[in-house]
């Protein structure tokens, strides 16, 4: 039936806490890195042990030396297709990109072909949807399925200034699907972490499935009473429940 991931987005999703839930379950964080460099975005990558309200995680940062930068689509695929990630994290990576484009096109009124990637187009985004498709690679994942995301309450700081939460780009690639708001006022899903969402061909309950790993992806925030983790199920896929 097939490899299969479930992301457990009780605390929402972002491109960080999905790498960092990845590698926590099982994906080669060195192999990952060296796809990563093949990039040339001229950033380094850390995988850091941490703790959410008492839960250990795994902690992804992309350092970055220079200021951000932005970047169309185009330049990105390039990079993309330099790279040595492997062609099926490549074809996912290339389809994010897509959600992401079409979701800010229709946010901003402007031809596809016109759109330029503020947070999006930095490093760390490039790095955090690179690497969950790598991960993925690297998991041998074949189908990738999704709890209802917890986006958030309140507003966010962004470069078109205070936006509401979920952002609308979040809002857009989210649409016709289960999302709801619990817990801390913040924005908990992001617009990468959204666009990785896209990846999913279910969103609801478990699946039926033989669970053999684990992870836990760390935000960075560490709320009181929330456990501030995506978390990640990997296991066969069943066809029905014996």
């Amino acid at each position: 039936m097939g490899r299969i991931s479930y992301f457990h987005a009780f605390s929402g999703m972002s491109g960080d806490m999905t790498v960092g839930a990845l590698v926590d379950a099982g994906a080669d964080s060195a192999v990952l890195i060296q796809a990563l460099d093949s990039l040339g975005i001229g950033a380094s990558f850390e995988f850091a042990k941490v703790k959410r309200c008492g839960i250990g995680a795994m902690k992804f940062r992309v350092v970055v030396p220079e200021s951000k930068r932005h970047r169309h689509l185009p330049e990105i695929l390039r990079m993309i297709a330099a790279s040595t990630a492997p062609p099926r994290a490549m074809a996912r990576a290339v389809a994010v990109f897509e959600h992401l484009r079409e979701a800010e096109a229709t946010v901003h009124q402007m031809h596809r072909e016109k759109v330029h990637f503020h947070e999006i187009g930095s490093a760390d985004s490039i790095a955090d949807i690179v690497g969950t498709c790598v991960a993925l690679d690297l998991l041998d994942i074949d189908e990738v399925a999704c709890s209802p995301v917890n986006v958030g309450a309140g507003t966010v700081t962004t470069e078109h200034g205070t936006l509401p939460v979920p952002a609308p780009a979040t809002a857009r690639l989210l649409r016709d699907k289960p999302i709801y708001a619990n817990g801390p006022i913040a924005e908990l899903t992001t617009p990468t972490g959204a666009a990785l969402a896209c990846l999913a061909s279910h969103f609801g309950a478990l699946p039926p499935m033989t669970v053999w790993a684990s992870g836990y992806g760390a935000g960075d925030h560490d709320f009181p009473q929330h456990a501030n983790v995506l978390r990640v199920l990997i296991g066969d896929a069943l066809s029905e429940l014996t």
